[in-house]
């Protein structure tokens, strides 16, 4: 389909005809305002997501925590090492069975260190912060029974 140009004739008073392409004027004007409107738009949306990220600190993808987590001996360490892999982000962890500490790299965009020490107090062992309930830690072996504070 072909585009129509609209034009009007007007005389001016020495009877000359001047050609005036009304189309084109509102063409133009219409971009021009879509232009703008898409310009305001975009710096708005700029604004908003740069406001979001202003207000959020930036995560760490290898942060690095120690904490004590109560065990025994080497079915506590694969048991307490297991659990903190389970998580999603965790990139190392590992469990000093003379120490009772808990060293894990995570990623921070992915799960935090509390997600970590939940993961371990499920199958078991508590830490400072998040403690196994009574009916996990009686599962657990002979051998594997701690003293709980």
């Amino acid at each position: 389909m072909k585009s129509k140009i609209i034009t009007s004739v007007r005389q001016n008073g020495s009877g000359h005809e001047h050609k005036k392409n009304n189309f084109k004027i509102v063409s133009k004007n219409s971009i021009l305002g879509m232009m703008l409107f898409l310009f305001a738009f975009s710096i708005q949306a700029q604004d908003t997501r740069g406001g979001a990220e202003l207000s959020v600190a930036k995560k760490n993808k290898n942060a690095k925590y120690t904490f004590e987590v109560n065990g025994n001996c080497d079915q506590c360490q694969k048991r307490i090492q297991k659990a903190a892999f389970s998580v999603s982000g965790v990139k190392s962890a590992t469990w000093n069975i003379e120490t009772h500490q808990m060293a894990v790299i995570i990623n921070e965009e992915k799960c935090s260190v509390m997600d970590v020490k939940k993961a371990i107090a499920n199958v078991g062992h508590d830490t400072e912060e998040v403690k196994t309930t009574q009916e996990i830690y009686d599962n657990l072996h002979g051998c594997c029974k701690y003293e709980r504070k």
